[in-house]
């Protein structure tokens, strides 16, 4: 109990300010599509309801250690004012946290107490995945925090793999120690999905699933595009797929690609 106390002094200085939580939310994707040190980065949220409770961002530069980018995706369960104000808030957390130096499942264990404290009492939880990948060596780290896996497409051998890993989702266990997996430097050429389950989850006026196959075959007919162009390719086979039918979830998709 004595810990549970400290931890909420300890946070209670992150909290949302008087904006609307369109106006949070609008502040919070970062630029469409950016190039850093060997890697093109692109991603786009869309909200099924308004205001939504997925989010991606992309961490470097001198407040985040200039030798490191940390790419992330997250979706809290539900939709609506809720869901959008318990990301706002868990995403001020995260980009706090991220400034202080620390293994990527030293933060994500920071970030699933920080959650717990604060929704605990709602019942609600969040899934996450943390990419952080060194810069100099182009090796990488991820945890795993209830999210679906990450897709890695290698195109010289037409490839997927997924970055697996276990780790429950944010706020359901407070003393979780999440664990760490590391891929070494990714060859010219792949590219590295981060997604939310609104995309393969989607459905069509016929109740038929996107599904991660067809996911799959976008990627491998776009690998020669621009981050922001497979990105932009996915989302409007997407939309075609669900002509006339409202996404059920929102949908995020974020892709790195090594150049």
């Amino acid at each position: 109990m004595e810990s549970n106390t400290y931890e909420r002094r300890q946070f209670s200085h992150l909290e949302l300010t008087d904006q609307s939580i369109g106006q949070i939310q609008r502040s919070f994707p970062p630029s469409a599509s950016q190039c850093l040190k060997g890697f093109e980065l692109a991603g786009r949220s869309i909200s099924c309801i308004g205001e939504g409770g997925d989010y991606f961002d992309f961490l470097y530069g001198p407040d985040f250690q200039d030798d490191s980018l940390k790419v992330i995706v997250g979706d809290v369960a539900g939709h609506g004012i809720d869901a959008a104000l318990l990301m706002s808030s868990a995403k001020t957390f995260i980009r706090t946290r991220a400034t202080v130096p620390g293994k990527p499942a030293e933060v994500v264990s920071d970030i699933n107490r920080y959650f717990f404290l604060k929704n605990s009492h709602s019942g609600h939880f969040m899934t996450l995945f943390f990419l952080d990948v060194d810069l100099g060596t182009g090796d990488a780290s991820w945890v795993r925090a209830g999210h679906d896996p990450a897709i890695i497409f290698y195109p010289r051998t037409e490839r997927f793999e997924e970055l697996k890993g276990v780790g429950l989702p944010l706020g359901v266990d407070y003393g979780h120690c999440y664990r760490e997996y590391q891929f070494a430097k990714l060859p010219q050429g792949t590219v590295l999905a981060l997604g939310t389950d609104g995309i393969w989850e989607a459905r069509n006026d016929r109740e038929e699933f996107f599904g991660k196959d067809h996911f799959r075959n976008i990627l491998r007919e776009t690998v020669m595009y621009s981050a922001q162009e497979i990105v932009n390719a996915v989302l409007a086979e997407l939309a075609t797929f669900c002509s006339g039918v409202s996404f059920g979830d929102d949908v995020t998709l974020v892709i790195v690609k090594v150049i």
